[in-house]
């Protein structure tokens, strides 16, 4: 009987130790789980030490990389590779080559203009690096990254296809008419509702750590090449005044897989002359 209550008490220990969570890391997962900012320190600097995370990947791209003011992360993001690991085992990659930026309070073509805080927005206040996914239309997505800055967040606009183009195909095709053309490789990632349909980014994606996240990811180029950036009015923000017109959008010169090209811009910017005699730009086949 003595025995059985050794180890009765034994085991006790081992779970009390087991469950046992210092003060100041519950008050800083409280603060995080809260939606709240800790720009200046690393969030993955917290981790445990019986699940260490898998960091393999060393071309992924974590906390370090989405810390940052919105503008330069709108701008760093260009080149960079979004990975979508589908349901059916595939790797979706694409090259990202058309941002905007959203930088919160100020900005009045933002979903936080002034400060405000949605249950929709959130993901806008929440730690850089966090997904903000929202419906446009009632049928369509779009997906943006947070950055530094309160509210602030990056819309990814447009990619190219580099992996997988046979089943975003598939799923581009889903949600088109019966009998429409076959899409072409340069048309299935050329706009933010389309990314998001050719790799499958859900609603549910919204609040997640594009850092961590084990389904949707961001790495580096291998290739480190990429090109010259104009930056341009944004989108669709026509009626937000003086902010309609500040240059907001970045994108691939004459990138073949860019939503739409403002050739105005890239006339202010001397790099017209530079797009002449210019060769085009390969796509990758899957």
């Amino acid at each position: 009987m003595m025995t059985r209550k050794r180890k009765l008490l034994s085991n006790a220990k081992v779970c009390d130790q087991l469950n046992f969570v210092p003060e100041q890391l519950q008050h800083r997962t409280t603060h995080l789980e809260g939606g709240h900012r800790d720009e200046g320190k690393d969030q993955e600097g917290i981790r445990s030490q019986y699940f260490p995370i898998n960091d393999e990947n060393r071309a992924r791209l974590r906390f370090d990389f989405f810390n940052q003011p919105c503008v330069d992360l709108a701008k760093a993001f260009i080149g960079k590779v979004l990975v979508r690991r589908h349901s059916n085992g595939t790797e979706l990659r694409g090259r990202v080559v058309e941002t905007e930026a959203y930088l919160g309070g100020e900005d009045k073509a933002s979903h936080s203009a002034g400060g405000k805080r949605t249950e929709r927005n959130v993901a806008m206040f929440m730690k850089p690096g966090t997904i903000y996914v929202y419906p446009i239309y009632g049928i369509y997505l779009c997906m943006n990254v947070s950055s530094q800055g309160e509210g602030a967040a990056v819309l990814l606009r447009s990619l190219e296809p580099l992996n997988g183009q046979d089943t975003m195909r598939r799923l581009r095709a889903a949600r088109r008419r019966e009998g429409a053309r076959v899409l072409k490789d340069k048309e299935l990632c050329n706009g933010p509702s389309k990314l998001c349909q050719a790799l499958d980014v859900q609603r549910c994606f919204d609040r997640r750590d594009l850092g961590t996240d084990t389904e949707v990811w961001l790495e580096r180029d291998p290739s480190g090449s990429t090109g010259e950036v104009v930056s341009a009015p944004r989108i669709g923000v026509e009626s937000h005044g003086e902010w309609a017109t500040k240059p907001l959008r970045f994108y691939l010169l004459g990138h073949p897989c860019v939503s739409i090209m403002d050739r105005q811009a890239e006339s202010k910017q001397g790099l017209a002359a530079k797009l002449e005699g210019q060769p085009a730009t390969i796509l990758h086949s899957s």
